[in-house]
């Protein structure tokens, strides 16, 4: 599939949607928020795993992601085209070669600017690893991440110049806000106290220790019920359905029918959002240190949740300042009792969800594509220096 000329400037290199995935989903709702705002065109460079996508018509080329060839055939093609700018949204997992190394060749053969998003930041990264960052930091003309407090790491570990690391949050959709209990009721859960976790599930999520801490908390709290939202990551194939099925076996295991429940299915953003809006307590007891941003709990701060997380990077930052409670890693012991605390704690619950509302305020689309214009703007449209006569 030969580029399409675009009438304007930005093309974003990403997995895009039917294809399911939270990267998808990302670009998706960040071009859709840029469009509305009718100052620069978008277009989109989808990379393809082993399936068949039909794309809508804001996909302009194709990427086979295990082609390496691919990657240069589409650097040569942007450099003949009047795109200004190119956006790569970097996840280790969607590029092909060793941990994604494909991508250089793509960004030392393409002659317009790029700018990077990083969705995954280690801090204690293999050679590897280290090495793809580094490329990547030295070649776009900005570097953005979505937490303050991977900036430190971006200059110490990888080098990257810290004038060209711009913070920007995760965006969340605005919808209308509903009252929590007229949507218990709707959906079948009046008189519940809901703790939920969303997102396409995988080892890496740590369902089994969330699901641990619901069999301490419900000693005291028999009306609690912990829903785990989402369909298992299709990329995971065989690997993915082991683990839903260790966790199906969990549940049954601790005799938990009553107060675990799985909604096994890929969820709109209206269900997502409602979800959150009917959920009492937010969980992420996420197993990775590293994950630079979560997508579920930027939607949980959006809709002003009181949030129990493990205390990766990005919930680090996200949860300080009392927007919610830290709990250890692979520790059910400590899940459970970040979330009695908040069960026997209405007015502190409060407390979260007023400052948590005050953060997820600033991260509607609306708002985070401005930023982003901003950032491409100044590339593609520099001021011009002023001398002084």
């Amino acid at each position: 599939m030969l580029l399409t000329k675009l009438n304007g400037k930005i093309a974003f290199l990403s997995t895009y949607p039917p294809r399911e995935c939270g990267l998808a989903t990302f670009t998706q709702d960040l071009i859709t928020a840029i469009d509305q705002l009718s100052l620069i065109d978008t277009g989109v460079i989808a990379i393809n795993n082993s399936q068949k996508y039909r794309y809508d018509s804001k996909v302009i080329a194709e990427i086979k992601q295990y082609e390496k060839k691919d990657y240069i055939r589409i650097a040569n093609e942007l450099n003949d085209s009047d795109v200004d700018l190119l956006v790569i949204e970097h996840e280790y997992g969607i590029f092909g070669g060793k941990y994604g190394d494909y991508i250089l060749d793509m960004v030392y053969n393409v002659k317009i600017p790029v700018v990077t998003t990083l969705h995954t930041i280690q801090s204690e990264p293999d050679m590897k690893h280290r090495k793809i960052i580094e490329a990547l930091g030295r070649m776009s003309e900005k570097i953005i991440t979505m937490a303050k407090n991977t900036k430190q790491i971006l200059q110490t570990v990888y080098k990257v110049d810290p004038d060209k690391i711009q913070v920007i949050h995760h965006g969340v959709p605005k919808m209308l806000f509903e009252p929590r209990e007229s949507l218990k009721e709707k959906y079948g859960y009046e008189n519940r106290r809901i703790i939920s976790t969303f997102g396409l599930l995988g080892p890496g999520k740590g369902l089994e220790h969330g699901i641990e801490a619901v069999a301490k908390v419900i000693r005291d709290h028999r009306d609690v019920l912990y829903l785990i939202l989402g369909q298992t990551h299709p990329a995971l194939g065989e690997a993915g359905v082991s683990y839903r099925k260790m966790l199906e076996d969990l549940v049954d295991k601790l005799d938990l029918k009553a107060n675990v429940k799985f909604i096994n299915k890929y969820l709109s953003k209206e269900e997502i959002i409602q979800y959150l809006q009917l959920s009492d307590i937010y969980m992420t007891p996420y197993l990775n240190k590293d994950q630079a941003v979560s997508g579920t709990m930027a939607y949980a701060a959006g809709y002003g949740k009181a949030i129990v997380s493990t205390p990766y990077l990005y919930a680090q930052e996200m949860l300080s300042n009392g927007r919610g409670l830290l709990a250890q890693f692979n520790n059910p012991d400590s899940l459970a009792g970040c979330i009695n605390t908040i069960l026997l704690e209405p007015d502190k619950q409060a407390i979260m969800e007023r400052e948590t509302m005050k953060i997820g305020r600033t991260m509607y689309w609306d708002k985070i594509a401005k930023q982003y214009i901003e950032v491409f703007l100044k590339i593609i449209q520099p001021v011009p220096e002023i001398r002084a006569v």
